[in-house]
């Protein structure tokens, strides 16, 4: 399994490192992408982290999952990212899962991708899931995308993305080791 997690200027750093830590606990191959020239990229709370790997669509595409972490002006530099776009709608035409948490839904209303799905997202940021039927829920699946609220369920989310990608007892497991709702 190979995920990749896209890190822009300004991303949430709590739902950006959850998922990488969850996933990597789980053994997923999971690569931070940076969206600029540079390794390091600076969260919205100037946390720096260094990603994997720069942006390059054609290494990308090998991907069973694509996941947009929010955090502001995070979200907005990615939504204004002409090639996650391009990528999100092809990986979304080759049925590949799409998860997005916080405001980063937003990039997924904005091509359309929701229309007609349930979704959720951080709180406001509603009206910017296009088409989308909202739910007022941690997590949301429907079909190959999946939304979450914000960083104080990040744990829900990377442990809902195991399951998806490796089942249920893994993320159950995991849950345990973690010592998260015991």
């Amino acid at each position: 399994m190979k995920a990749y997690i896209f890190l822009a200027e300004g991303f949430e750093e709590i739902e950006a490192v959850t998922a990488i830590d969850t996933l990597r606990r789980a053994e997923i191959d999971i690569k931070a992408v940076s969206m600029s020239e540079s390794l390091e990229v600076k969260g919205s709370r100037d946390v720096v982290l260094k990603a994997d790997i720069s942006f390059d669509e054609k290494q990308l595409e090998d991907a069973n999952m694509l996941i947009l972490p929010g955090g502001m002006p995070g979200t907005k530099n990615l939504k204004n990212d002409g090639r996650l776009a391009e990528l999100l709608k092809k990986s979304a035409k080759e049925n590949k899962y799409i998860a997005a948490i916080c405001a980063a839904p937003m990039v997924l209303g904005k091509l359309g991708l929701l229309s007609g799905k349930e979704a959720t997202c951080y709180p406001g940021f509603e009206p910017y899931l296009e088409g989308a039927k909202v739910k007022d829920e941690k997590v949301v699946v429907d079909g190959k995308f999946i939304t979450s609220r914000g960083p104080g369920v990040a744990l829900d989310f990377s442990l809902k993305l195991v399951e998806i990608l490796k089942g249920k007892e893994l993320s159950d497991k995991l849950s345990k080791d973690m010592i998260y709702n015991n």
